[in-house]
């Protein structure tokens, strides 16, 4: 057993009831990256595609839901969930955009349900519009892919150098404060321990630090042409089935993106939950676990 193998295994025995997965492997730019592939691997795939600091846990009910039937894929970002942490890694959008695209190719993936969330929406947007013919259906949670929008000072501060790293990755301020800000409703004990196990020391907090640095907020930052471009391409999105499934009471992504997705994609289908925070598959439970299968399936939801 390697080290990252004997480092999955304990981490899973504190919520394997919650995350009954068996994580696969597959070597991206010179790291591991780990992912759920669980299902029948013909007829329709659902890829489910994480931000930070979450991982692939935060898609464990529509996996267990959908994986009867449907072959149900989530990655974990390098430095995120089960994956390799490298101290020095290329942690910015595009590689990131390159390394799901590599999954999805290698795994060959077709008829696929994107589902996003988070920084996940750039992310699997870029894959998407590498591989489109790849891609059935879009399902978009609470996130961003666009320019124009500001990031909370509670999250631009974390980008301050020397306070930042102290922070995030010495006082675990982000994946910790996620547990209970992203969130209306508290996250039961196994929940609350399946997010937070993954970023339990400074070493393997390093990708949180970096995804916070890497946020495109103008035109200095690394990833903003990234960003740029995958803005750009929304329009051709006009005739891919969409979804909207939004938790209004997000302090990071509000209603204010949603209203913008909304103007980028005037076809999609929107669901709104009043009383759901960042982590809406969490706070809305049941009801938005049921409203992204019924979609997938080819109904309203």
């Amino acid at each position: 057993m390697t080290v990252l193998e004997a480092e999955r295994t304990r981490l899973l025995a504190g919520f394997a009831d919650e995350y009954p997965f068996e994580p696969r492997t597959l070597d991206v730019g010179g790291a591991t990256l780990s992912y759920v592939d669980v299902g029948p691997r013909d007829g329709r795939t659902l890829l489910c595609v994480h931000g930070n600091p979450s991982w692939s846990f935060l898609w464990r009910a529509p996996i267990r839901a959908l994986s009867g039937s449907w072959r149900c894929v989530a990655p974990d970002h390098v430095g995120m969930g089960l994956s390799d942490k490298p101290e020095h890694y290329e942690y910015r959008l595009a590689r990131h955009v390159a390394n799901l695209t590599q999954l999805v190719r290698e795994l060959d993936l077709r008829r696929i349900t994107l589902a996003v969330h988070d920084w996940g929406g750039p992310i699997g947007l870029g894959a998407l519009f590498e591989e489109r013919e790849r891609f059935e259906r879009l399902v978009i949670t609470n996130t961003a892919c666009f320019t124009g929008l500001a990031a909370p000072w509670r999250i631009r501060i974390c980008r301050t150098p020397l306070f930042g790293a102290l922070a995030v990755r010495g006082l675990n301020a982000f994946a910790g404060a996620a547990a209970s800000m992203a969130v209306e409703k508290p996250l039961t004990a196994a929940a609350r321990r399946g997010f937070l196990a993954p970023y339990h020391d400074w070493r393997s907090r390093v990708a949180v630090l970096r995804f916070v640095e890497d946020i495109p907020l103008d035109a200095r930052d690394a990833s903003w042409a990234t960003l740029v471009e995958l803005e750009r391409r929304l329009p051709s999105l006009a005739s891919l089935p969409t979804a909207i499934l939004w938790g209004e009471r997000d302090f990071c992504f509000t209603p204010r993106f949603r209203e913008q997705w909304q103007q980028l994609l005037p076809h999609a289908r929107v669901r709104r939950f009043e009383d759901a925070g960042h982590y809406l598959l969490e706070d809305a439970g049941t009801a938005a676990v049921d409203a992204l299968v019924r979609f997938a399936e080819g109904g309203a939801p």
